[in-house]
């Protein structure tokens, strides 16, 4: 496992050059809290990930995988611990100044494709640019080129009610891509797919990450899993393994 003080006052080398780590958590605590209870659903996690890295999150139900997700990304607020993106601390930001940084810095992937239904597969693609304030020509422009690259060309002008399920997901991609951001989310991205369109998910994402986009994807599923080739295994709120994909899942876990 990666050791988070190591990454302190150093970059790592990737791809010939030197970068910074684009993401470091240091003991990252998250409890959810009602009248009757609380709920420690992550417990002092370490994590570093470094750039162009593929890493599948995986853990049986209630393990903390997607509260991992959403305390990285900066959706859910943390009750302990520190996690930089790109060297800034997001947890330390305003609600305005955390948006703006994820916006700029994230893409999201869900399960449920989340694309507004009164736009078309297009207008939805090219929303997180205007917010980054691209001209829209420029914009749609671009929106266009990603819809393409998806396989979504054709497409363009549809609704969400219009496309597939498939479809829909292929829009959402393009969406978390076209910005080009420091790092992709995907929170069960294949859930709601059956196995062909769930493999032509996975491929679209190993070939962005060729490309040497960083990418970190929730899931349960171990085809998708092993499209990675960092493995992190979550139990109980705890990260209880991290290492190459193919060690792990060899393992039978």
């Amino acid at each position: 496992m990666r050791n988070v003080a190591d990454y302190a006052r150093r970059s790592v080398t990737y791809d010939g050059g030197e970068y910074d780590p684009i993401l470091v958590a240091r003991d990252v605590t998250k409890v959810y809290r009602t009248a009757a209870q609380q709920v420690t659903a992550l417990r002092n996690v370490n994590l570093v990930i470094e750039p162009g890295e593929f890493v599948a999150v995986m853990g049986p139900s209630g393990s903390g995988k997607t509260t991992l997700l959403n305390c990285l990304s900066g959706l859910d607020d943390i009750d302990g611990g520190k996690v930089t993106v790109q060297g800034a601390d997001i947890h330390a930001m305003d609600d305005g100044k955390r948006t703006e940084h994820r916006a700029r810095s994230m893409g999201f992937i869900f399960q449920n494709y989340n694309l507004i239904p009164v736009l078309t597969a297009a207008e939805n693609v090219e929303l997180p640019l205007l917010l980054n304030r691209v001209k829209p020509g420029a914009a749609r422009k671009r929106a266009r080129e990603m819809l393409s690259r998806v396989g979504l060309g054709d497409r363009a002008t549809h609704k969400p009610m219009e496309l597939s399920g498939g479809e829909q997901q292929r829009v959402a991609i393009a969406r978390a891509l076209v910005g080009r951001p420091a790092i992709v989310w995907a929170d069960e991205p294949t859930g709601n797919l059956d196995s062909q369109m769930a493999g032509a998910v996975l491929q679209l994402l190993q070939e962005e990450h060729q490309s040497g986009q960083t990418i970190v994807v929730v899931t349960h599923d171990p085809g998708i899993a092993g499209g990675a080739w960092r493995l992190v295994r979550m139990q109980d709120g705890f990260i209880v393994d991290d290492g190459p994909t193919a060690d792990l899942l060899s393992t039978g876990w």
